[in-house]
């Protein structure tokens, strides 16, 4: 069985913690650039937020999802929201997504920094045997961000989601499994010390 409860994850620049109705005010102002949510399937701007943030909030006290506010450690602001999901016990597998950020931080340490954390927490503590990610086929940023993890692209599932606007979406299915883990995270703690080092400079 999966040992599954909330719990920080600390990382050099950034912190995920697990969401909570003190977190509300400051993730909505961090939500509402409507460039964050283009291929989302569901979308937390303007309106919309509420519903989203609830969610968010019933799926974790039930221990369906871990949803995550993503805290930037220099000036502790919020800058995003990350979570496990679809967590499969019998398997030992889950599902990393859900992700958003600030537009301002796209393409920085902040995506990689989170997703070791979260990695590092599903092989290491949780003893899982795979990590999935979905993602829109159109959504080329995505993609490559996750490509470049190391995950492996294992297919497209066609005609897969339909997402609030209608749109029946193909989802991209990646993976990262356990023998693959040791060279991701070694990979991942390389490209974070050259950022840092890169930062010093």
């Amino acid at each position: 069985m999966l040992n599954i409860q909330p719990i920080t994850l600390k990382g050099t620049w950034v912190q995920l913690e697990p969401l909570n109705v003190s977190h509300k005010k400051e993730l909505y102002t961090a939500a509402q650039d409507e460039s964050i949510w283009t291929y989302t399937s569901s979308k937390a701007f303007g309106e919309r937020f509420n519903a989203w943030f609830d969610n968010a909030v019933n799926a974790l006290q039930s221990l369906e999802h871990l949803p995550f506010i993503v805290r930037r450690l220099a000036d502790h602001k919020i800058i995003g929201s990350t979570r496990y999901y679809d967590i499969n016990a019998q398997h030992h597998r889950i599902m990393v997504g859900y992700t958003w950020y600030v537009p301002e931080v796209w393409g920085t340490y902040v995506n990689p920094e989170c997703k070791l954390l979260m990695l590092k927490f599903a092989f290491d503590d949780l003893l899982v045997n795979r990590v999935e990610f979905a993602t829109d086929s159109r959504n080329t940023r995505s993609r490559s961000a996750i490509k470049k993890l190391g995950a492996i692209e294992e297919g497209i599932l066609r005609y897969h989601t339909i997402l609030e606007d209608g749109y029946i979406r193909d989802t991209v299915m990646f993976s990262v499994v356990k023998p693959d883990w040791p060279q991701i995270k070694s990979n991942l703690q390389l490209r974070l010390k050259k950022m840092s080092d890169e930062n010093k400079r």
